[in-house]
């Protein structure tokens, strides 16, 4: 095989769109570089924002498993901590599936309750409302 076919042969296996610019920023040192602090960065802090987000009703988990799967991208430590979170939110959500209603009905009562815990004490210890004492207020 000669030289031109070989180097074409490597242009054809060149990824295409996202990846093949990925590919491009690696092949330099000062693109790899450049390439894992942005990604470290702004995995970080999609990362530490979500779990700001969890105690509060919304896409907190979501927000962190986003965060990590930009992480993975480039670091493969944060790779295999999503693969574990994949893992354990497969097997906890296959367990529930095979509980009969009531264990379901309970675990979304929890939940719900934790979450209305969660929001009345960021209310009150945040803006000072109490949401109780404003209930009370209104049924008397």
């Amino acid at each position: 095989m000669t030289d031109d076919r070989r180097g074409d042969a490597t242009k054809n296996a060149r990824r295409e769109g996202f990846k093949g610019r990925l590919d491009d920023v690696r092949s330099t040192r000062t693109g790899r570089l450049t390439l894992k602090i942005v990604v470290g960065v702004v995995g970080a802090a999609l990362v530490i924002g979500g779990l700001l987000l969890v105690p509060l009703p919304g896409p907190g988990w979501l927000i962190v498993f986003a965060g990590l799967a930009v992480l993975a991208t480039e670091f493969e430590w944060a790779h295999r901590l999503l693969q574990f979170a994949k893992r354990t939110l497969e097997s906890w959500t296959d367990w529930l599936k095979r509980q009969n209603w009531p264990v379901r009905i309970l675990v979304g009562a929890v939940t719900l309750a934790t979450a209305a815990v969660i929001v009345w004490a960021m209310l009150k210890l945040s803006l000072g409302i109490d949401l109780i004492q404003q209930a009370r207020q209104f049924v008397t």
